[in-house]
């Protein structure tokens, strides 16, 4: 069997090249700290050497040798030397000229050797061992660690190194030694700069580098073919040292690159080459492509690692030895990350990548930090919006649904809420394939006429006739494409949420999962329609969701019903009382906005299952609603008046509520909680008369509008702008999250008054002050028969 070698996985590279860069930073810092220590080692030489030569004067040699003994100087003549008489005028002078020399004064008189002595090719290693001079050991001996040998041309030379001895306090002031010395040896200490000067320097720093970016970049979009290793220049500079600059400088270089890739980047995947395709020849123009092809892609995949190792070291919370950014800083430039993953998310879903984009992404969303979990968030929205084809939304569709089942359903509510954004609709599919279909212009009659001959008119029409039926078949084929990406992405979709609602009914997420099904129930499967029912009415009936969860359970199962449901013979009369006895749960407050469900609920209640619908359950809703616009805010009153009038429109026999003299057999019972035999025929739709007079403009319209009969035509008529719009539009359009009049009270400016005006303002004030007067001289003359006074007047 022949072993075949596997591709590196992407998170293989990541580490790898992470390790790599790790050495690199490692060997760099070792050669900047060998470098530094030979530098202070050759500055301590060059010191002693100075020190040496000041200290040691050159003596001719015809003055003796004195030493110095108890402060005098004696003279010493050496047995051995000859004396000056004895010598010839010539060597004399041989000696002279040779004492003149430092090189001669300088050198070991101790070796008999002369000094220009030919090199002994064969000489033994214990022979110079022999001749090196013996010193007592005045010292305790040190501890030597033997090392291998060199080798070079004069023979064997043994290498040993001693053993390091932890003194901290010697070490310290051998370093406190040098800095003196070179301190002594600097004329000119460093200068101390002021806060004003350091910002100063900062400012200018931070400057250079951004013309530095500026220039790569500019280059780079200028002419990326020939420019294309000016990306790696530029990403060397996330790699930025100088602590003062490293954080905004990193951050840029982030932008920057990020608008470079999204510019640069084809529009289509760049794929690697097989060997046969290296082997070949190819012209000029294409081994260049594919330089630039090859290196956009090595580049754009170490941008993308150093991204996510920016993120994960944060997230880690932890900091290399070499970094020169602080633990906090690290906050922002992993929401810079974050900001260019998602861009670069949103912007080429179709490049190199962008699954495993996608698998960084969509676990950020569940982050405990608001901000990078809302960026995330709507990265995604964006991308299912966009998303035409569905490729780029059924990857990420793939990585929510592990991520809820790995983190035991232990997820936000806004990670399932996305699903919502998902384009897939019937409606949609035709309106994307004639956007992805090719649009070719052809070539009309005139131009024929005018540029073709008539045999080239002839094979004019035969081609566009092929090409025609090319594109039909193209389109249809994106079309299938489409329909089975959608249907696999729904799968998912559905799959996700029955694993909720099998085991984990108490989970927060239940509600994600709810509006998700009144969405996309209509594109269930027939087969589980009669178990979901069931399980939407037993959560209903529990009592465990919330007024507005136990909406979503009612919105779903009439979008089951009112779609595929019609063949299925099921009586959803539950669904209809429940949601009959909760309606006076709603109110001017905090249930408001839950106002706007039940507006859609109503809408597939009624107006889509109208045929289904008994007179005696429109007449209790239509009865129970009017009372109800009495309790809410304005926009709420709007959409419910807007919901009568399609009640009054659609079901005959309507008016029976606007007739006080009608009779019929039963009373009314408005606290019965079954909307069947609450004999609502037997009432009248008083509440009109009261929102007649409503302080909103547009609640009186509807109002008067439905005393009126809710007449399409005529004087009791609505203008276009309400009559064509649905209850849930108007409820959105007049909505008052601003605490402010929808549509604005319009300002009345105060005339000025006339001369009349002020002078009967005048006769009040002063009739208002004489009365005044009077009563306070009244109760002091006569206080009893003042109070007995107002006594029987208030009792009259």
């Amino acid at each position: 069997r022949r072993n075949t070698k596997r591709v590196p996985s992407f998170r293989k590279l990541l580490r790898t090249s992470q390790i790599k860069l790790d050495n690199k930073l490692k060997n760099k810092q070792y050669k900047q700290k060998s470098a530094a220590k030979k530098y202070r080692k050759e500055q301590k030489k060059l010191r002693e050497a100075v020190r040496d030569a000041i200290s040691r004067k050159p003596f001719p040699l015809e003055e003796c040798k004195k030493k110095k003994v108890a402060g005098k100087w004696e003279e010493k003549e050496e047995e051995d030397a000859l004396p000056l008489d004895m010598m010839d005028e010539d060597d004399l002078k041989l000696m002279e000229d040779l004492a003149q020399k430092a090189s001669f004064l300088t050198r070991d008189l101790s070796s008999n050797e002369p000094v220009h002595v030919k090199k002994r090719k064969r000489e033994s290693v214990i022979e110079k061992y022999e001749k090196v001079p013996r010193r007592l050991q005045t010292e305790p001996e040190k501890e030597l660690i033997h090392l291998l040998p060199i080798k070079d041309k004069s023979g064997i030379i043994p290498q040993a190194v001693e053993k390091p001895v932890l003194n901290v306090a010697h070490d310290e002031e051998e370093d406190t030694e040098e800095m003196e010395e070179a301190e002594d040896f600097d004329e000119e200490p460093l200068p101390v700069l002021t806060p004003e000067e350091m910002a100063a320097q900062r400012r200018q720093k931070v400057q250079e580098r951004k013309m530095h970016i500026a220039a790569l970049a500019s280059a780079i979009l200028s002419e990326p073919d020939s420019n294309i290793k000016k990306l790696k220049e530029l990403r060397a500079m996330l790699m930025e040292q100088d602590p003062n600059v490293a954080v905004i400088v990193r951050k840029l270089v982030m932008v920057s690159l990020m608008e470079i890739f999204k510019d640069i980047a084809p529009s289509y995947k760049i794929r690697p080459l097989t060997e046969a395709e290296k082997a070949t020849k190819v012209k000029k123009e294409t081994r260049k492509l594919r330089e630039f092809e090859e290196g956009l892609v090595s580049q754009y995949k170490f941008y993308l690692e150093n991204l996510e190792q920016t993120i994960k070291d944060w997230k880690q919370r932890k900091l290399k030895k070499s970094n020169v950014i602080s633990l906090k800083a690290y906050k922002g430039l992993a929401e810079v990350a974050v900001k260019c993953l998602c861009e670069l998310l949103v912007t080429l879903p179709h490049f190199n990548f962008h699954n495993n984009i996608i698998v960084l992404i969509v676990p950020l969303m569940n982050d405990p930090s608001k901000m990078i979990s809302e960026l995330c968030v709507e990265a995604v929205k964006k991308l299912f919006k966009q998303d035409k084809l569905g490729y780029a939304s059924l990857g990420v569709v793939k990585v929510i649904s592990g991520l809820v089942r790995g983190r035991n359903y232990d997820v936000r509510p806004e990670v399932l809420k996305v699903f919502l954004h998902l384009r897939i609709k019937e409606i949609e599919l035709q309106k994307d394939s004639e956007d992805i279909a090719p649009k070719k212009k052809f070539m009309t009659y005139k131009e024929k006429r005018k540029n073709l001959s008539r045999m080239q008119r002839k094979w004019k029409k035969a081609e566009e006739k092929l090409e025609r039926e090319l594109l039909e078949a193209e389109a249809s084929e994106s079309k299938e494409k489409k329909l089975k990406l959608h249907t696999e992405t729904l799968n998912i979709v559905f799959v996700t949420y029955f694993r909720i609602l099998k085991k984990a009914q108490k989970s927060p997420l239940l509600p994600a999962v709810l509006e998700g099904l009144a969405k996309f129930a209509h594109l269930i499967n027939v087969e589980f329609f009669d178990d979901l029912l069931i399980v939407l009415h037993s959560l209903i009936a529990s009592g465990d969701l919330s007024y507005r969860e136990s909406l979503h359970c009612i919105l779903s199962a009439f979008h089951i019903l009112s779609g595929q449901g019609d063949v299925l013979n099921i009586d959803p009369m539950k669904f209809y009382t429940h949601l009959y006895k909760t309606l006076f749960s709603l109110h001017a407050g905090g249930t408001n906005e839950d106002i706007g469900i039940v507006l859609q609920c109503l809408d597939v209640m009624f107006a889509k299952r109208r045929k289904q619908v008994s007179q005696q359950r429109a007449l209790a809703f239509l009865k129970r609603l009017s009372i109800l616009a009495l309790h809410v805010l304005p926009n709420s009153s709007v959409g419910i008046l807007a919901t009568n009038r399609v009640f009054m429109q659609t079901f005959p026999k309507m008016d029976l509520l606007l007739d006080n003299e009608s009779q019929g057999s039963g009373v009314y019972l408005p606290e019965l909680e079954e909307p069947e035999h609450c004999n609502a025929q037997n009432t009248v739709l008083w509440e009109l008369h009261l929102l007649q007079r409503h302080y909103h403009p547009t609640v009186q319209k509807f109002a008067s509008h439905l005393i009126a009969g809710a007449p399409t035509e005529g004087s009791g008529a609505l203008p276009l702008d309400l009559s064509q719009r649905s209850a849930t539009e108007l409820f959105e359009t007049y909505c008052m999250k601003g605490m402010t009049f929808n549509p604005p009270v319009a300002s009345v400016t105060p005339r000025k008054k006339d001369t009349f005006s002020q002078m009967d303002s005048f006769v009040d004030e002063e009739l208002n002050k004489q009365l005044q007067q009077h009563i306070r001289e009244t109760v002091a003359n006569k206080p009893l028969d003042f109070a007995k006074h107002l006594k029987e007047s208030s009792l009259a």
